[in-house]
């Protein structure tokens, strides 16, 4: 990326000290990766956002690193295109009120590269904007899985401390109060039992006396 950044600026360097006034700006956008079918035919914008665009120029930046001079175009419309540009295949053109496109008709393999514009203002500030890599004829990268949905977490219970009646208080009071009735019971029942087992023996050996 840094070769294809000298080339670039060694390729327009002339137009960008040919005033003393001007001021360059490069924007540090991501390049946009497309894969177009071959033969299709494929549009790449260049807005001008904030800016009062005057004219865009148009580079192709090649699989080799070098940098082709594609044309220009203004607000009227108007075109020139730079030495061995294929005019039947590549326009330029003026899009809206704010923007500027370049169109690619029967794209093939030769055109891979990144097309990147370089948007100027009447008073001689520009702003180049990376652009966009074609991948003609190439298979997209395969997206990661989407991350499987967490399950529902269980709801739990919110505590209302301003009423008695509606908070957990109750939902764990009743469920404690069940548990100790409970234990006093069994612990009854095996009182009683231990209380009458020593009449249940005595009796049972009275019994066994009076057969003799």
């Amino acid at each position: 990326m840094f070769f294809l950044s000298l080339a670039w600026l060694l390729l327009t360097g002339p137009l960008w000290t040919s005033g003393q006034d001007l001021k360059q700006k490069l924007l540090e956008e991501e390049v946009s990766v497309r894969y177009p079918k071959i033969p299709s035919s494929e549009t790449i914008d260049c807005d001008c956002g904030s800016m009062a665009c005057d004219l865009v120029f148009w580079f192709h930046s090649d699989m080799s690193s070098k940098v082709h001079f594609l044309g220009r175009c203004n607000n009227a419309d108007r075109t020139l295109y730079g030495d061995n540009v294929d005019k039947t295949r590549f326009k330029l053109s003026k899009r809206g009120s704010k923007s500027f496109a370049l169109r690619i008709i029967n794209v093939t393999k030769e055109d891979r590269g990144i097309y990147s514009c370089v948007l100027k203002e009447k008073n001689l500030n520009e702003v180049w904007k990376p652009g966009t890599l074609l991948l003609p004829g190439e298979t997209p990268p395969t997206p990661p899985p989407k991350p499987k949905p967490k399950p529902p977490s269980k709801p739990t219970c919110r505590c209302n401390t301003g009423d008695s009646k509606g908070g957990c208080g109750s939902m764990i009071l009743w469920p404690l109060v069940g548990l100790l009735g409970g234990l006093a019971l069994a612990v009854l029942c095996t009182l009683r039992y231990f209380s009458r087992l020593p009449r249940k023996c005595h009796h049972h050996f009275a019994k066994k006396r009076q057969t003799f």
